[in-house]
């Protein structure tokens, strides 16, 4: 509980907490952070850059100033917060790519499908939409692109504090697999010169990904479409994986690191990156999380001996975990 707030209170606060996140998605899409970026602005400036209704535009901004998003000045003006800071899109820890995402009627829709996913088992996607995540993102590239930026800007924000608990330096060749568009490889390669990597995702994925590389990374990057479920690239000294794990259920999850272990050869780690699913009571996030994970692409969270299980299985010894700051954890194996 927190503040104040009395037990009915709170679970009010709770219960209602769906109408923060999609008015943040509102402001995340029109770009107010970014307008406000060199300043505050009045709320007529502000909707005539994005095309919006005056009246309506004051009325979202007001609310989230309430929460604490933005400031509300004289004269209906608004202005940035450390919170809006990070809608900024160029902000170095932004958080636009996910606030854009998440408000996207395909995770409200399977949000609201929670009760029978509860009820069943089933995925909501798959429900709702007689397919799952994976086929209607590579029919809707929208929706694809929306969810790559997501990943990307979710991968930056944790980057440093995964830098700062882990030595991926003593890896001279790291494969990242479901990598999408290299947030987190391309930061270990600036981070540690004499590292190569290779970026390996789906082919529509990775595309023009090699265009877009920094010069000092192109020449240590290699990127190779392909489905981790078939084969994986071999030669790697590291197998990492953040955010893969979590998205299949335990027989797929088990497939993708049968591949790695094919792929690797005897002593090479495998680095799992996601969240430790957390002691009953607390880790609040990580359970949200769960969810997520039932309703978006039917995998779940999972808790160390989980990992530690599904390394067994696919040939890996279980070498440990490093928590980081940022909530996610780092699950070591090596190739046997």
């Amino acid at each position: 509980m927190s503040g104040e707030n009395s037990p009915l209170e709170e679970l009010r606060r709770l219960a209602n907490g769906f109408r923060v996140s999609q008015a943040i998605h509102v402001a995340a899409r029109l770009g107010i952070a970014d307008l406000l970026a060199d300043g505050p602005r009045e709320v007529s400036e502000l909707a005539a850059a994005t095309e919006a209704d005056e009246r309506s535009l004051y009325r979202l901004l007001r609310a989230l100033a309430a929460a604490g998003v933005f400031r509300e000045e004289e004269n209906r003006r608004f202005s940035l917060t450390p919170l809006s800071d990070h809608l900024r899109r160029d902000a170095p820890e932004t958080l636009y790519g996910w606030a854009a995402f998440a408000g996207l009627p395909l995770v409200w829709q399977a949000w609201g499908d929670l009760e029978h996913s509860v009820r069943t088992g089933e995925n909501a996607v798959r429900h709702l939409h007689g397919m799952d995540i994976w086929e209607y993102r590579a029919r809707d590239p929208v929706e694809r692109a929306a969810f790559d930026l997501a990943m990307t800007d979710v991968t930056r924000g944790v980057n440093r504090s995964l830098l700062s608990v882990y030595d991926f330096g003593r890896f001279a060749t790291v494969v990242d697999v479901g990598g999408g568009r290299g947030a987190l490889l391309t930061a270990l390669l600036e981070a540690h010169p004499g590292m190569r990597g290779v970026l390996f995702d789906r082919p529509e994925v990775v595309d023009g990904v090699a265009d877009e590389l920094d010069p000092g990374i192109a020449d240590r990057l290699r990127v190779i479409g392909g489905d981790f479920f078939d084969e994986v690239p071999g030669g790697g000294d590291a197998y990492l994986m953040k955010a893969i794990i979590h998205d299949w259920e335990d027989a797929e999850a088990l497939r993708i690191l049968e591949s790695c272990r094919r792929a690797a050869a005897p002593g090479a780690a495998l680095l799992v990156v996601d969240r430790e699913l957390g002691t009953p009571n607390g880790d609040l996030d990580a359970k949200l999380g769960d969810l997520n994970m039932l309703v978006l692409p039917g995998g779940r969270e999972r808790t160390t001996d989980e990992f530690a299980a599904l390394f067994a299985s696919a040939g890996f010894r279980f070498v440990g975990e490093t928590p980081s700051p940022s909530g996610w954890h780092v699950f070591e194996g090596v190739a046997e």
